[in-house]
């Protein structure tokens, strides 16, 4: 059975750009559409995650990859040739000089056959020029400028996509069509997005969201994290998605959905933001958390940020009206000693007694064995963490 062959929900928020993209081809022609291919190219782990979100629609209205037009578009301005709001370009790269315009290319990955990609556009981008249109920076101490200088290949292609099969995973990604079945009809759908094991303050954070002013009664929080490649100094997707299905067995709250997302991080801070509210959207969620410093990243010489705290929560704000969404700022929270999770506002006027703890001194506590405060990190979460360890 394809995805098409469900129904799309008319109750809930529609689709970036009205429809949802379903390009897996029917099984009964598949053979067919494998017939025809002229050359074969294995996908990046990057790449494989974009060919399955195209399949799915996670990238809706896309129907395959980026022509250089739309790409050129995108990385000047935010937005499609045809005033379509996307965060990033959408491409696939090949260091293979002998592809042409005109060929249809078997994407394999990891022994599976992903997609038949039909090359409707080539060209050889101005990486440097793509570099500050879409990270605002041209440093190779920015992870994605480092990844399209020194990972991505010499050539972009754009086209059409036809579906075989999406990538197997240790984690399960369910499609839009199938996470949009698991929500209720009539009410908001608040998307937290994280790349990290969830600790108490993300838990506490995201729950509080359900209470924000401009969020109905009725609503839910789909826990959303992204398992593909990130940040080098990332935790393993495998080991991440152990500790977010211990911690949604744990907690068993009846009003958050988990699902996890085949997304390759890029750490672009406000063009990040509004990638990652477009494809909520076609998850079906019509709300999103922006954190501070959302998607932001350091460099690794002087340890200056490249976004500004709030540069990311403004920008996706600004475009959230167009896209039919609303922004949650994501609440600064503190542990107190007297209070438990309160506000930083609220501790500071209040004058309570905040503790804190820094990702660096977990990481060393989890690695010495020392107990961890349960106020900090979930129990069944440290336990995954330390066996992965």
């Amino acid at each position: 059975m394809t995805l098409a062959n469900t129904a799309a929900r008319s109750d809930l928020i529609a689709p970036h750009g009205g429809s949802l993209v379903d390009l897996m081809v029917p099984p009964d022609q598949q053979e067919g559409v494998r017939a025809s291919v002229d050359k074969v190219l294995e996908c990046s782990h990057r790449n494989a995650c974009d060919v399955e979100l195209l399949i799915v629609g996670g990238f809706s209205p896309l129907r395959g990859f980026m022509h250089q037009e739309d790409y050129d578009a995108v990385v000047a301005g935010h937005r499609t040739t045809s005033g379509l709001l996307f965060g990033l370009p959408i491409i696939f790269d090949t260091d293979d000089a002998a592809v042409a315009v005109g060929q249809r290319l078997l994407l394999t990955y990891q022994g599976q056959d992903l997609a038949v990609l039909t090359v409707e556009s080539r060209w050889e981008p101005d990486k440097v020029v793509e570099a500050k249109g879409c990270y605002g920076t041209t440093s190779l101490e920015h992870p994605a400028v480092r990844m399209i200088a020194t990972e991505r290949g010499r050539y972009y292609l754009g086209g059409r996509l036809q579906g075989l099969a999406l990538p197997q995973r240790v984690f399960p990604c369910s499609t839009p069509m199938e996470v949009r079945a698991t929500l209720p009809a009539g009410q908001d759908v608040v998307a937290f997005q994280c790349r990290n094991p969830i600790h108490r303050a993300h838990y506490e954070l995201f729950t509080r969201a359900l209470e924000a002013p401009n969020v109905s009664k009725g609503a839910v929080v789909l826990v959303h994290p992204t398992c593909g490649p990130t940040q080098e100094d990332d935790i393993a997707g495998e080991v991440r998605f152990a500790t977010y299905e211990r911690l949604a067995a744990e907690v068993d709250n009846p009003r958050i959905r988990w699902a996890y997302l085949p997304y390759a991080m890029h750490m672009a801070g406000p063009r990040e933001a509004l990638q990652h509210m477009i494809i909520r959207k076609n998850y079906g969620c019509t709300h999103f958390i922006i954190g501070r410093d959302m998607a932001g990243c350091k460099s690794s010489l002087t340890g200056e940020d490249f976004y500004g705290p709030y540069e990311a929560q403004d920008f996706a704000r600004d475009q959230a009206t167009e896209l039919g969404m609303e922004t949650v700022p994501s609440l600064n929270l503190v542990y107190t000693e007297e209070e438990g999770y309160v506000t930083a506002e609220h501790a500071q006027a209040r004058g309570l007694h905040i503790r804190k703890l820094s990702g660096t001194q977990f990481r060393q506590m989890l690695r010495g064995g020392e107990e961890i405060p349960e106020w900090f990190a979930f129990r069944s979460v440290v336990e995954v963490l330390r066996a992965a360890a």
